[in-house]
């Protein structure tokens, strides 16, 4: 399950390379100001603007990563484009019924979200199947968004990794799976960082739908603090990267 993107075409790739049968359930992504409004609920109109600031700069700077990005997908040998042999089934929504009508159709062995919105605590006790989630970031302490961009940040670089986790109530709460942990190059940045640890984790990814399929899940409470990380404000970005360095 996806909104689509990059770094999900990258793992989809991967799976069908692994004989994998995979289908793709492709959700409409939310919209800028819904994730606005949503996080000026929770923090405040002021965090909130500035954290869009920082991901419509990011956006634009995706044109700046174009040389990075390029040189990772041909390392790897992957492209922009989902295989035309994957059947792919648009929904509105992960948590719309639709969706749950087409598990009942597919009757999937394992499900994986990468980059989606949250599911719904309704909408995940009606899964038949466990529901696995990749995430961009070292749990507990970088749940939520930007996690690489994150531990570089607080000088944890050691901790500048993806994890794989099943999906409960909380935000990337549950039981992890996999962990892995890589190093950014000094081309990368908070544009490339999520398909760094993308690329990373597709060998864990694969692992942990493996394990799904076989029925020997064994998933392990994260350890440590937990923090649940937001896009840094725009002011905030510019002034860590032209102090620190990190972009």
């Amino acid at each position: 399950m996806t909104a689509g993107g990059l770094n999900p075409t990258i793992v989809v790739q991967h799976l069908a390379k692994s004989d994998m049968d995979v289908h793709v359930i492709l959700e409409n992504a939310e919209g800028k100001d819904e994730i606005t409004r949503r996080r000026a609920r929770k923090l405040g109109w002021v965090a909130a603007l500035g954290q869009l600031g920082t991901m419509v700069a990011a956006r634009l700077l995706r044109r700046l990563a174009d040389r990075r990005v390029e040189e990772l997908l041909s390392r790897h040998g992957f492209d922009r484009v989902l295989p035309d042999t994957i059947p792919i089934h648009p929904v509105t929504s992960i948590n719309a019924a639709e969706t749950m009508d087409l598990m009942e159709q597919i009757g999937p062995g394992a499900i994986l979200l990468v980059s989606t919105r949250l599911m719904s605590g309704k909408q995940l006790a009606g899964m038949p199947c466990p529901v696995i989630n990749l995430h961009a970031g070292i749990n507990p302490n970088y749940r939520g968004q930007m996690g690489g961009y994150w531990s570089l940040r607080e000088n944890d670089a050691e901790n500048f990794g993806a994890t794989l986790h099943l999906v409960d109530a909380g935000t990337d709460t549950g039981g992890t799976l996999y962990e892995v942990r890589t190093r950014p190059a000094s081309a990368d940045f908070i544009s490339t960082y999520p398909l760094l640890l993308t690329i990373a984790s597709l060998d864990i990814t694969r692992r942990s739908l493996e394990d799904a399929l076989a029925g020997r899940l064994a998933p392990q409470t994260p350890q440590g603090p937990s923090a649940l990380r937001f896009p840094p404000t725009l002011w905030s970005w510019i002034w860590c990267g032209l102090t620190r360095r990190i972009w």
